[in-house]
């Protein structure tokens, strides 16, 4: 049974997860499987509020330091990676312990979800007719062809509309048949990390300080290229749109002055807390504990066990804890 702790930023995912791996280690040491998105960047650290080496207790840790920033992660070839990592461990007898925010990232790992291939050629014909048809057009042509994707892409996303009608030609399927279902591909239980609102807030407010005093701006400086103001090979386009890198950026680049790039970390960490929890607020799967429970873990460990002896309750039979949504 896989444990995967979840949940919104600045929640202490991290650290029950460290707890956890302690805890459900038996023959084989439990191992942890990072599904932070910006975690798999070397360098990236004070930011992303990566658990440092020395702070790990010891315990295995995958998916962490694997892309140089200036490449593109991708999901795809994170859901490959971070699976063979998940079929390691459980060869080796190690419970795998599976943190994060990032849900594509998480339901790429966990569940059933396919990523069909690309055909420039085929993308480029219909990047080609919406310039010249116009997007109504093509969005048009998907209603046709898969109702169901029209109506979630709507008319005015032409990067979607294409995307959709490239993989209905690549598969010969509707579009909306690669999307993500709630399936597992292996025995998993979902922990989520819930906590109100205002406590939240300040928990980020805390967290951002803690990073400013820890050298978050000399870390960017670090990584950015010299054109930017710093003295590495630049960050990607998708490293540098990660909270906290991107505002600082923003400072370098002098669109903004230091203490306004301070206050937009804050905020966006903030706005990206409340769209993580919207995102696993939809998974009725998550077992949702609060964050500040004086026994978190005693609690995480009841829900596991009851996952293992097959008597956790149905989804969608206990009352749902979703305060930071509400």
């Amino acid at each position: 049974m896989i444990v995967a702790v979840v949940g919104p930023t600045a929640t202490g995912k991290s650290d029950l997860a460290l707890d956890l791996a302690e805890a459900l280690s038996g023959a084989a040491a439990a191992e942890i499987v990072n599904a932070d998105a910006f975690q798999l960047y070397r360098g990236m650290d004070i930011g992303t509020a990566k658990v440092p080496p020395a702070e790990r207790r010891g315990i295995v840790h995958h998916q962490l330091d694997v892309l140089d920033p200036q490449q593109d992660a991708s999901v795809a070839r994170y859901q490959t990676e971070a699976r063979a990592d998940l079929d390691a461990a459980a060869e080796r007898g190690a419970r795998a312990v599976v943190v994060g925010g990032s849900g594509l990232y998480l339901r790429a790992l966990l569940d059933h979800l396919d990523f069909p291939g690309t055909d420039p050629a085929v993308r480029a014909a219909l990047e080609e007719r919406a310039e010249r048809e116009g997007r109504r057009t093509l969005h048009a042509e998907l209603e046709r062809l898969d109702p169901a994707a029209a109506a979630s892409i709507g008319p005015s996303n032409t990067r979607r509309i294409v995307r959709a009608l490239e993989v209905i030609e690549l598969t010969g399927l509707p579009y909306t048949a690669n999307l993500p279902r709630q399936e597992y591909v292996r025995p998993t239980v979902q922990i989520g990390l819930d906590c109100d609102r205002a406590t939240l807030d300040a928990r980020v407010e805390s967290r951002v300080e803690r990073m400013w005093d820890a050298g978050l701006v000399e870390e960017v400086r670090g990584l950015a290229a010299p054109a930017q103001g710093g003295s590495g090979a630049g960050l990607g386009v998708t490293a540098a749109r990660a909270v906290g890198y991107a505002e600082v950026l923003r400072w370098f680049a002098g669109e903004t002055t230091e203490a306004e790039a301070r206050t937009a970390v804050v905020a966006n960490t903030r706005r990206l807390a409340r769209k993580q929890m919207g995102w696993f607020g939809r998974d009725p799967r998550v077992r949702w504990l609060d964050a500040g429970s004086g026994h978190l873990l005693d609690e995480a460990l009841a829900v596991v066990r009851a996952a293992d002896a097959g008597t956790l309750a149905a989804p969608g039979s206990e009352p749902v804890r979703r305060s930071l949504g509400s």
